[in-house]
């Protein structure tokens, strides 16, 4: 098996963008503006949609793997095979939005995302509340934050598998049938399985991509899955430096 264990000097990240369900207007916005924070942020984007590279000795040379916008059943079993190894070896794991909606028939998957995707009502204005600011991606978000997205309802709450990071307020929307009720997580991390993972369920507009706030919120996620896990929680310094860098070029 290859080791994820990144060498010293430029590092890289894998985004994997492939589709087998629903397919978002989104995905170009998106790995556009991933590819603009790793310019910006000293770090290189690779962009895949071929599930032929997760091999062992291609995703060692990636500190960690974005799932942008996946759906459906992506990999075959050498190649789920040897994204776990990747993770088992100290790789990280980050996914945005539909990642809860991929792979909904490999258990390890779903106990790395923390939950899966089960539905969302009509896109519409909610308030997300910063429940833990020093988590990363958290690092100057308003403790309120009123924003339109698409808002999933999971088939399980995270909790306590997870480190939650943001929940979404249901007075605030309509959740239809399926609302979890006062406790709704929308963004969270955990260590897990030798490996880093943290998740959104924000990201289904084009405007996200857009959007500074939450282009800082996925910053921190990829800088806290690519780099060792923090002694405490939340960013380390020089996670924080990168990401006081991100939001003067970011503006807000």
């Amino acid at each position: 098996m290859g080791s994820a264990t990144p060498a010293a000097g430029p590092w890289k990240i894998l985004v994997f963008t492939k589709t087998a369900a629903f397919r978002h207007d989104s995905i170009p916005a998106a790995i556009q503006a991933v590819e603009q924070l790793g310019a910006r942020n000293g770090f290189t984007v690779d962009q895949t949609e071929d599930a032929g590279a997760f091999t062992d000795a291609n995703l060692a040379q990636y500190r960690a793997v974005v799932f942008l916008l996946t759906t459906g059943d992506v990999f075959d079993v050498d190649q789920q095979d040897a994204f776990r190894h990747s993770i088992e070896h100290g790789g990280g794991f980050v996914g945005v939005h539909s990642a809860s909606d991929t792979e909904h028939h490999w258990p390890w998957y779903g106990a790395l995302v923390g939950t899966y995707f089960l539905s969302h009502p009509a896109i519409q204005r909610a308030t997300v509340h910063v429940v833990d600011p020093t988590g990363p991606g958290m690092s100057g978000l308003p403790a309120e934050w009123t924003r339109v997205d698409e808002w999933y309802n999971f088939t399980a709450n995270p909790r306590p598998s997870v480190r939650v990071l943001a929940t979404v307020d249901e007075s605030t929307y309509d959740p239809g049938p399926d609302a979890m009720g006062a406790d709704h997580p929308i963004t969270w991390w955990h260590d897990f399985d030798g490996g880093r993972s943290w998740y959104t369920a924000m990201g289904h507009t084009t405007e996200s991509y857009s959007d500074p706030r939450f282009l800082s919120q996925l910053l921190g996620g990829i800088l806290y899955a690519a780099q060792p896990a923090p002694d405490v929680i939340g960013a380390s310094s020089q996670l924080r430096a990168m990401l006081e860098r991100a939001r003067s070029v970011l503006s807000f």
